[in-house]
Parts: C-alpha cells; structure tokens; sequence
C-alpha cells in the first residue's frame, strides 16, 4: 500500500488539475475514479461508497 500511495496521489492530482475544462459527466466519471482509490487506502476496501462520493463531488465542483 505504501508503494501505491504517491502513484495515486500523483494520478488523482493530474485528473483533478483537468476538472477546469469539461463537462459534469466527466467531471463526475473522475470523481468517481479518484473517491474508488481513497475508499480502497483509507477505508479498507471501500471502493463503491468512495465512488458515490466521489461522484457527486465532481459532478457539483463547477457549481460551488
């Protein structure tokens, strides 16, 4: 798991750095892909309530 970590991070940032230009659906997809990732190393392996956050977060972020 520590190898992953900075690999992740490193994704998740490059994917967020993206959310500027784009739709909500994309935006949503991403937010999925990266609140997955954090479910899985921070909550042991809980990757679809990580997904569903992560979701909605992106699918509002232009919003707020």
């Amino acid at each position: 798991m520590q190898r992953k970590l900075p690999f992740l991070l490193f994704a998740a940032m490059l994917g967020l750095a993206a959310c500027n230009e784009g739709s909500d659906l994309e935006r949503a997809i991403l937010g999925a892909a990266i609140g997955c990732a954090a479910g899985e190393i921070l909550s042991d392996g809980k990757c679809i309530a990580g997904a569903g956050v992560g979701a909605a977060a992106g699918a509002l972020a232009d919003d707020v």
